[in-house]
C-alpha cells in the first residue's frame, strides 16, 4: 500500500511484517520497499516465508485515492478521470484534497474504470 502524508509518502507490505519504504516520492518509497523486501528474503528462511513469496511473485502497487490522483495528476486531469471514471470533477478534487472519502463501491468503480482504460490503451498501436 502507498499513502501520503504530511511528511512523503510511506509503503508497506501488508502480509510482510516489517517491509517498508518512505521517500518524498513514489519513485523513493518504491525503491526502498523492493529493497526491504529482498532483504526479508534473503535473512528468512523459506518456511518462515509468506506462502506468496515461496515461489515467483508478482509486485503490485496499491494505492489510497489521495495518494493515487495526487501522484498521477500530472497525467490524468480531473477532466480526463471524469471521462474515464463517470465521477464529476469536483467529487474528484474532495478525494484529492482529502475533504471527502470514497466509499469502498466508488473505490471499486475507480479501479474498474482504470483497469478497462488501461486494457484498452495496451491494446493501441501507433502507425507511421
Amino acid at each position: 500500500m502507498i499513502a501520503r502524508d504530511d511528511a512523503g509518502y510511506g509503503a508497506w507490505i501488508e502480509n510482510c511484517p516489517g517491509v517498508y519504504g518512505e521517500g518524498n516520492t513514489v519513485q523513493e518509497v518504491k525503491k526502498e520497499l523492493l529493497e526491504g523486501l529482498d532483504f526479508f528474503i534473503e535473512y528468512n528462511k523459506k518456511e518462515n516465508l509468506p506462502e506468496i513469496l515461496r515461489g515467483e511473485y508478482d509486485i503490485r502497487y496499491c494505492f489510497d485515492i489521495p495518494s493515487f490522483l495526487e501522484y498521477y495528476s500530472g497525467v490524468f486531469t480531473k477532466a480526463a478521470l471524469e471521462r474515464i471514471t463517470g465521477i464529476n470533477q469536483k467529487q474528484i478534487g474532495h478525494y484529492v484534497s482529502g475533504y471527502r472519502n470514497p466509499s469502498k463501491k466508488t473505490i471499486e468503480k475507480i479501479d474498474n474504470a482504470l483497469h478497462r482504460f488501461s486494457d484498452d490503451l495496451s491494446r493501441v498501436c501507433l502507425s507511421v
